[in-house]
């Protein structure tokens, strides 16, 4: 009687690709406020008086159009503020936080 034999096989390749984890994003209900200098600012423009442009550079250490970046930065982010012009006096203040 005479032996088959299977087919030999080519063995599977696995992937190299490590599986992706899956990140749940966080809650609604918890905003993620931004440290460093970017919280220094929005700090700044919580208070009542706000802060002018000419703070947040004594504030910061950046230049003025650094600051104003950063202003644009946390806008995008979902902050709210504005420029509040009384007695000569130009403030952004922050109307509502992120969340």
């Amino acid at each position: 009687m005479k032996k088959t034999t299977k087919p030999k096989t080519t063995a599977s390749r696995k992937s190299t690709q490590a599986p992706k984890k899956k990140i749940s994003p966080p809650p609604e209900t918890d905003p993620v406020l931004p440290g460093g200098k970017l919280g220094l600012i929005l700090d700044r423009l919580a208070t009542k008086a706000g802060a002018t442009a000419d703070e947040l550079v004594k504030a910061t250490g950046w230049q003025r159009h650094s600051n104003l970046g950063a202003l644009s930065k946390l806008k995008a982010r979902g902050f709210v503020f504005h420029l509040d012009a009384q007695n000569e006096r130009k403030a952004y203040r922050l109307i509502k936080m992120k969340g």
